[in-house]
């Protein structure tokens, strides 16, 4: 869907100027309900959003600003901040018991976004503009592939975007030593290695860099004239301006930042850092669980899982301990890939037959196709086992399964088929795909991504692989149990790091011992969890809601009971928080009763 770019401004300017206009115009707004006025702020708010991100514009379709990146300076957080509390205000005097139903559950969720995005900017979150394997210069490194590329005005585009990386990478460069000045920084112990990223983009011969490759295959279009021109002004433009700036930012990590770092791990040593982590547990969770209640949770789940994976092994009649058997997943030959063209062709035959079983689980999937591709080079090495990355629906390119390729013998085969129904289908693509093609949603609901529903679904997912035919060999049962056991553990880990203390020596120990994730894995992943406050948390307590639910309507349609429409009815309103998707699944069990009783 195309964007209006004119219509939302004078919507904006509208609600804005309310208080100004004339008794005619004011007479005017007063006739609107209050759905139509709900939904103006709505719009004006996204072009807002439109104009202060231009790369999150350009995956809109919004082509404005496509040779800027976003000013991510003081003052421009400070104005995003100001801005964002005019919303507030804004909403605040609409009244959302006169709205309808839908829109109540947008009002909420439209409050909650604005909400979480006040108290970031407040708590200068923008100060560490990264994680431990990713962050501001990856999404510099990744331009070459999420940037389209059919005409010369593209590439003209392009390169002007690189030539803004100088300033770029100072605006962030100053947020980070404010951060550091007031003891808001990335802890020290998860920095091992992290220059290496930025080291990986250094290369004495410009077209063997990443960002050359665009200008390898040109389009026809482009006269040689204009190809020569053009390859010589980016030739020159990475060679003396991006390269450049990726060495200094190199050096800046290594001499300055890294050893100003603090030395403490959690969130709470951070200023009003108790606060900040409750903040970061109600934002990721969508729930109001303490760090405590979430602790007593995670150790619960963590000893279910453990006595489920005592059984396999009791099965599988293998003579020796728990932390022998851990010992030998994680040693066999014959649980890794050779190469990395195998790993991915299991990966992706996994993903194919699940395609298969799909409608037997849905009745609604996505037009969107994906693809099976390895984890870049320059960021394998610290980067997660897997993700997925997601396109636009009207863009050349599909979603992505991205699988690490880096370290074979870390990436062991018995957990590659909870990653992929996790990462591709039925979970992320298949859920993102479908929320992207919900066109009845207004814009802010239809492109966010809530954390403990995505993560709680694709988690959710890998169980439901059981009723799909997978798991049938007892070391890739116990495979998706580790998985399992790996997000349960998050809920231990997590606030005990961040509430509670505890080191990071505590935190791999407890996943050595519970998990057959390879030791590489383990060290990347607690880096992670160090790094994001709260994120961890939203996997188990998403696919525990999920479960629960799943649960409740069962029992109470009994042989009404459809899988394919429940899970229907959990992806039609896209991504939403916990306790709304609660009200609409009980909603759902509802019409289903009245249909069964008028027929």
């Amino acid at each position: 869907m195309r964007l209006n770019h004119i219509l939302p401004v004078l919507i904006f300017l509208v609600l804005s100027l309310i208080p100004l206009s004339s008794n005619g115009e004011q007479k005017d707004n007063e006739n609107l309900t209050a759905d139509n006025r709900l939904q103006l702020l709505f719009d004006s708010e996204w072009q807002a959003r439109l104009d202060r991100f231009p790369e999150f514009a350009q995956r809109q379709g919004d082509y404005r600003q496509i040779s800027k990146l976003t000013d991510v300076s003081e003052q421009a957080q400070l104005d995003w901040l100001k801005t964002t509390k005019e919303f507030l205000a804004k909403l605040s005097l609409i009244e959302s018991k006169s709205l309808s139903s839908e829109y109540q559950i947008n009002y909420a969720i439209f409050k909650q976004q604005l909400v979480n995005r006040k108290r970031n900017l407040e708590f200068k979150d923008y100060q560490i503009p990264f994680l431990a394997d990713s962050g501001f210069h990856t999404q510099i490194a990744r331009l070459p592939s999420t940037t389209e590329f059919k005409k010369l005005e593209d590439f003209e585009n392009y390169l002007a975007r690189l030539t803004q990386v100088p300033n770029y990478f100072s605006q962030n460069v100053a947020n980070m030593n404010a951060g550091l000045a007031r003891g808001f920084s990335m802890p020290k112990v998860v920095m091992t290695g992290f220059t290496d990223v930025l080291r990986s983009q250094l290369t004495s011969d410009v077209t063997e860099s990443g960002f050359y490759a665009p200008f390898k295959k040109l389009p026809t279009s482009i006269d040689k004239e204009q190809e020569l021109k053009l390859i010589e002004k980016a030739k020159h433009v990475i060679s003396n301006v991006v390269i450049p700036e990726f060495e200094q930012l190199a050096e800046y990590f290594e001499k300055h930042y890294i050893p100003a770092t603090k030395t403490s791990l959690g969130a709470f040593k951070f200023p009003s850092g108790e606060d900040y982590y409750q903040h970061k547990i109600v934002q990721y969770t969508t729930g109001r669980l303490t760090a405590k209640q979430i602790h007593q949770i995670g150790l619960s789940e963590v000893a279910r899982i453990r006595a489920e994976m005592e059984q396999i092994i009791l099965d599988v009649e293998f003579k020796g301990s728990f932390a022998e058997f851990l010992k030998f997943l994680r040693e066999s030959e014959q649980f890794y890939a050779d190469t990395p063209e195998e790993l991915l062709k299991e990966a992706a035959y996994i993903a194919k037959k699940m395609d298969g079983q799909l409608p037997k689980f849905f009745t609604k999937l996505p037009r969107q196709p994906y693809s099976v591709d390895p984890v870049p080079d320059s960021i394998a090495p610290k980067y997660t086992t897997g993700r997925y990355v997601s396109a636009p629906l009207d863009s050349n390119r599909a979603g992505a399964y991205w699988v690490n390729t880096y370290a074979l013998d870390k990436r062991p085969l018995y957990v590659l088929e909870s990653l992929t129904l996790h990462e591709a289908v039925p979970g992320h693509h298949l859920q993102i795909a479908l929320n992207q093609e919900l066109e009845s949603l207004p814009n802010f609901r239809r492109y966010s991504y809530i954390s403990a529903f995505g993560e709680g679904w694709a988690l959710y997912c890998e169980k439901l692989g059981i009723e799909a035919g997978f798991y049938k060999d007892p070391y890739s049962q116990f495979g998706r149990l580790s998985y399992e056991m790996w997000r349960a553990a998050r809920l231990v880990i997590d606030t005990g790091i961040h509430a509670f203390g505890w080191t990071r020596e505590q935190s791999i120990e407890l996943l050595e011992k519970n998990s057959a994730l390879s030791k590489h894995n383990i060290r990347t992943e607690v880096d992670r969890y160090i790094s994001w406050p709260g994120q961890a948390l939203s996997y188990k307590l998403g696919e525990l809601k999920i479960i629960e639910l799943r649960a409740r309507a069962e029992e109470r349609l009994g042989d009404l009971f459809d899988i394919r429409l429940f899970h229907d009815a959990i992806l039609a309103n896209g991504s939403i928080p916990l306790d709304i998707l609660e009200l609409q699944m009980d909603q759902f069990i509802e019409e289903e009763l009245k249909k069964a009783q008028a027929n």
